[in-house]
This record gives C-alpha cells, structure tokens and sequence, in this order.
C-alpha cells in the first residue's frame, strides 16, 4: 500500500475537440441490397465513403483507459485501485476508492451515460481539463478504504501518537494541447494546486497530505496530424511532484499506455508462439498462432538474474520488448502430472494483451479446462530447455517460473563443483594455506590501529590479486610438486623484505630453468591433461611459464630486487621466442645493440664468465679469473647465459690437424686418400702422442 501506484486517478479531457474523428477509418462491406450479377454498375463514390468510419477521440481514450484498467485489475484482484474523472464544464467523479466501484462493469456503465461530447456544442472557456485536475488531486488526499482503517487505529489507541500515513499516487491525463507552453501551464497550475491541497491537509484530520505525486500527460491528436508538442520523460518539479509527457496519435494510444503500465507496475511481456490451432473454415487443418501475455517481471528475473539471457523483440507497432518463448507439451494439472515438472522459483498472474481475439480465447479457455503448457526457451550452447509452465486455478491463469538449474531439493553441491560442472582441480589446499598465512592476529601495542589495519588489507590486495582457482588453469601453481625449488621460489618473491641472497637464489633457479628450455625439455606435470595450452609444444610451454612468472612477480612488492627479477624473466621471455617482448626488449636498446637496463646480478652456480680484453678477440677465457660479485648491477641474465655457452666452447680441444700443422701452413684434410696402402705408409707423416692436445686413450679401449 506504500507503492505510488497504489493509487491511479484517469482525468479524460471531455472537451468539443475530442468529439472529432481520429482519422482511422475502418472499411465496412455494404452487403444488403447489393446485388450478385457482376455486369451490375459500381456503387458511386459518395456511396463507397458511407461504407467507412471511424472512432472518435473520445472512444479512443476512453477504451485504451479501460484497458488499461482491465490489465491491473486482472493482475492485482485487490491493492491497486483506479478511479475515472471526465472534465469538460466541471469534473465529473465516475468512481470512488471503495471496493465495490472498483470493476470494469461500473465504469462501463458510467461511461456509457457520459457519452461523446457535443459538436454543437458552443465554444466556452467553461471547457477545461483543468477541473479535472484540480478534482484528481482532491481525490488523491482522500483516504481510502486501507488508510481510513489506520486513521481510525490511531484515533483508539491511547498512546495518542499520530504516525504519519504514506500517500502517494499517480494522475494520468489524456487530453490535447497546442504546444509545448500549454503543457507547461498544466505543469504549473497542478503543482499550485497540489501544494495548495497539502496546506489544508495539514490542517484537517480527514484528509490525508500527498507525500508524492506523478503526474503524466498524454497529448492525443488524430491520425497523420502533426503536433507542436514535444515528448519528455521523466522530471522532478519539486520533491512532492515529478511529470511527463508523451504525444502520440488516437490509434496507437492503445499501445502507448500498455508501454507505460508495465513501467508503472514493473511487467513484462511474453509471446507464445507456436500455438496449434484448427481453422475455422476448415476444420482438418491447423497453423501456429502467437498469443502475448503480461505478468509481473520477476517471472523472468527470478530465473535468470536477469532479462539479457532471454530470448527478446521488439512487438511490430509496440514500443517495448517481449519475451519469446515455444509452446511445448500439454499436459493435466493433477500431482502425478506435475511431479515430473522442475521446482517452482515463482508463481504470478498473466493475462493476455489481445483479450478479444481468437488465438487468446482459445489459450484461455484451453488453460481454464485443466490443461497446461510447458514453454521452452532457446540455450546458448544449442538446444532448448523447459522454463516457465502456464496453467490455472481457482479460474485464474498463472505462469510459473522453473528451475533451470541445480534444484534446491537436492543435495548440497560438493566443493568440487562449479558452475561447469564437476571440477576435481580446485587449489582447496593452496587457499588453506594462503589463509593461514593472511591470518590477522592482536598486537600487544595498541599504537596506530588504522594504519596497521590499513597495511594488512593492503599486503592481502596485492597477494591475492593473482590468484588462479583451478590447476588446469595455471601452470607455475601446477609444477610446485614436480619442481622441489619453485615452492620455495615463490615463497621468496613474496617475501617484502627480499635480500641480496634470495635475489641470487631465485636468479640461479631461473637459470637452471633456462637450460632445460635450451635442451627441449617438456616441463614435469603431474597431470598433463591439466596443462591446456596451445599444442603442446615445448617452447610454448616455457613461454607461458615465464608470462605467468612475470605476472606473479609483478603483484610482490615494488622493492629494487623485485625489479631486478621482472626484467630477467622478461627477458627470459624474449628468449623464448615471445614476439611481444622481443619487440619491446629491442625498442629498449641503443644503437650499439647493448641493453640500456643492466640491472641484474649473476646466480652463484652459473659457470665463470669473466673475458679477459686482451683475449676476447681468439675466444678463449682465463681459468684463473675468479668471479667478482662487486660488479653487481653490470651484467644481466643474458650476459650470463651467452658467457657459459662460451666457456663451455673454451672447454672443447681443438681439430688434431690444425695443432700438428706448422703456422703458415694449410692442413691437408685426408692426405692419404686415393692412395696404396705400401705409399700411404711411405708418405704418411708420423704423429707423436705427446704433440697432440687430446688423450688418445678412451676407457675401455687400448690403442
């Protein structure tokens, strides 16, 4: 009773203008006295114009009203009360709040004594829908039947405090204006009135002040007939009054309020299609019909969240969208019938949009027989599924929202289930222990609450910005039992007080990580089904390690060793053969092709790579140099991995014939070849053991 549509007043202009046509001539056969023979000559056009007609403004806003009414009356029986004033010379009250005016018989009978306003009428200012409107706001302040009763609670209770009463309501005028500055002078004198009306209301106990009113005015001209007002929504003139206006012509009038009732009373509309019917003219054959429907919205809601997920359109001529959804299944209304049918998430009213037309009165009469029909809505994945059930009760008609879901009657999900499905890869124990480690604790001093509290949310943001649920859908988080040191890996990037010594640790484990990528190593996945990556290649694989790494790391704390190891794991990236990062690497570097950044250190176990300057040119570096680690910050990860492939080149002895060779001179490759076995002896040049670099005893083997 506290909602603004609890109370709706109609104000009908019932001015001479309205007594015009609408310009919306519906076509009539002439039958009687026609005659059969086609040689007979045509009716003449002034007898072929009497054959049509049309309505008036006034039947036109009169019956699209009543409409309107028929709608919320079918939907709300009792709550939701509606009352009609014509004005023309004065207001004429049509209806009152008491439940037995409220009904579509009384109202019809009360319009039919109006009747059409008088052409012959004279012009008269007298005729003014403002009577009207001055009469609608003396009848929102009126109580009704529900607030009378709490009037009278208050009056018998003997605390003798008065609590305030809510009234709100919403006036609906359909009348017609010249232009936009007639409209505001509507707008004005209602809202004089209406702080006119709370000013005495104040002072009486038998009328009630208006907490807020919504005033919309529907400027209705004839068919084809331009109009110098403009539409505009929605508008707050002051906290107690908020209007609107909307211009449209007499035959989509109808069309027009069955917009606006379903934002005045939160509906929605569905269209049922493919409804079998027989024809009448022949009876053996049948053709689907549509039949559209209104209902309160949250029998789309309730199912889906929300209406995106449901198939909609746009109703030809109409302004709003409906809902489609297949006919499908009729079957009885009794237990047993109804047992196999999903659980019910919502039950509201429905009642059709077309009431007079065949296809609405074969579904309502099909349903009113102990029938129902299961309707279906189209997946995302393909398919259909059973969404909501139509079937009535007690002689009314209902639509029922199923559940197309897990069912609450079942049991409860395990905690390896998700929204896809059963999911039997869930990091259970990884978040165990990421909570244990986040877990707030008291301290002994009290100083500075806020800020410690403040750090603490801070420190669980950043660590938990990066956090992947399922295993197959991270790789570093996989390999942790496979690989002993990532563990502990990860437990040192976290570290906010990373040291020179972690930084080293974690530098030699990404090396050592590096040279299996160079040896085409498949990294050791306990599943290797949860490892879905694009076809499974090595480089691949490493590639999308060093990206997640990269990510990992950026999520720690921004301190200088942190940096150092970002850089080297992009440029582990790059060398990988991820094109992004190359692209970015070289953009970084100056026209001498060396790094610009050269901010990482060495790993304590990657080989010595110390070049001597004076040697470099012949490839060879000196055993004896040891490594300084006073030049940290000089060499990066790249530098590192270059210097012990070369020393690893430096290690290999060098080709037997270039050693026994005098310098100056060429090596002959196979000099005995072509020759006799007695000249190759004769010629053969004799190789001493000790002139050679390279032991020529193998294990095993005696020459």
């Amino acid at each position: 009773m506290y909602d603004i549509n609890q109370k709706t007043i109609f104000v009908l202009d019932h001015t001479q203008y309205f007594s015009i046509s609408s310009e919306d001539y519906i076509p009539l056969d002439f039958l009687k006295g026609k005659s059969n023979n086609p040689t007979d000559p045509p009716l003449p056009a002034a007898s072929q114009q009497n054959l049509q007609f049309s309505k008036s403004l006034w039947t036109s806003s009169v019956e699209s009203s009543i409409e309107y009414c028929r709608i919320v009356w079918d939907l709300f029986p009792r709550g939701k009360l509606i009352r009609f004033i014509v004005s023309d010379t004065a207001a004429h009250i049509v209806n009152t709040w008491k439940f037995a005016t409220q009904n579509m018989s009384h109202v019809l009978n009360a319009m039919a004594l109006v009747g059409v306003p008088q052409r012959n009428t004279p012009q008269s200012s007298d005729y003014s829908v403002i009577h009207g409107l001055r009469a609608a706001i003396e009848a929102l302040a009126e109580p009704t039947e529900q607030q009378l009763a709490l009037l009278q609670n208050q009056e018998g209770a003997a605390t003798g405090v008065m609590e305030k009463i809510p009234n709100k309501g919403r006036v609906i005028c359909i009348t017609s204006a010249r232009d936009n500055p007639s409209m505001k002078s509507l707008e004005d004198i209602f809202h004089n009135v209406l702080m006119q009306q709370n000013t005495v209301a104040m002072a009486q106990k038998k009328i009630l002040p208006i907490d807020h009113c919504h005033l919309v005015i529907i400027n209705m001209v004839p068919m084809n007939m331009e109009t110098l007002v403009t539409n505009r929504v929605k508008m707050e003139l002051s906290p107690c009054l908020s209007t609107e206006i909307h211009t449209t012509s007499a035959p989509e009038i109808s069309n027009k309020l069955t917009h606006l009732i379903m934002s005045h009373y939160d509906l929605a509309s569905t269209t049922v299609t493919g409804i079998p019917m027989k024809e009448e003219q022949n009876a053996n054959s049948s053709a689907n019909y549509d039949v559209e429907i209104l209902h309160a919205r949250n029998a789309h809601t309730s199912i889906c969240g929300n209406e995106a997920l449901l198939p909609t359109s746009i109703k030809e001529g109409a302004e709003y969208e409906t809902v489609t959804l297949k006919w499908c299944t009729p079957r009885g209304c009794g237990a047993s019938d109804m047992s196999a049918c999903p659980p019910c998430l919502a039950q509201h009213r429905v009642t059709p949009v077309d009431v007079t037309s065949r296809p609405s009165s074969c579904l309502i009469n099909f349903l009113l027989n102990g029938r129902s029909v299961l309707l279906e809505m189209p997946r995302k994945t393909g398919g259909k599924t059973t969404s909501h059930l139509l079937s009535a009760r007690g002689g009314e008609i209902f639509i029922h929202a199923l559940q197309i879901t897990r069912s609450c009657l079942e049991d409860p999900p395990s905690i390896s289930e998700g929204p896809g499905g059963r999911i039997t890869d869930y990091r259970i124990a990884d978040f165990a222990s990421f909570i244990k480690a986040h877990r707030l604790v008291p301290l002994k001093s009290k100083a500075k609450p806020e800020e410690n509290l403040n750090v603490a949310r801070e420190r669980l943001y950043k660590r938990s910005s990066y956090f992947p649920l399922t295993l197959s859908t991270t790789i570093v988080f996989n390999l942790q039992r496979s690989l002993p040191w990532l563990t502990n890996f990860l437990r040192k990037i976290a570290k906010e007080d990373m040291d020179e010594t972690d930084e080293l640790h974690c530098l030699q484990n990404m090396y050592e990580l590096y040279k299996a990528s160079t040896r085409r190593e498949l990294l050791p996945f306990a599943n290797l089904n949860a490892n879905r990556i694009k076809g499974h290649k090595k480089v691949d694989q490493y590639t999308l390690f060093f990206s997640e790494l990269e990510f990992i790391i950026k999520s720690c704390a921004p301190t200088p060793y942190h940096k150092v190891l970002l850089e080297n794991t992009q440029k582990l990236r790059a060398a990988c053969g991820d094109a992004t990062v190359k692209s970015e690497l070289d953009a970084t570097r100056d026209a001498s092709g060396k790094a610009i950044i050269r901010a990482t250190t060495d790993s304590p176990l990657s080989p010595p790579h110390s070049m001597d300057a004076s040697n470099s040119g012949s490839g060879h570096i000196s055993k004896g140099t040891k490594r300084n680690f006073s030049n940290v910050g000089q060499r990066s990860l790249f530098d590192i991995v270059t210097s012990a492939e070369r020393s690893q080149c430096s290690k290999r002895t060098d080709f037997s014939g270039r050693l026994c060779t005098p310098i100056g001179q060429v090596a002959k490759l196979y000099p005995d070849f072509g020759l006799k076995d007695g000249e190759s002896s004769a010629t053969a040049t004799p190789i001493k053991e000790e002139n050679l670099g390279i032991k020529l005893e193998v294990p095993g083997i005696r020459t």
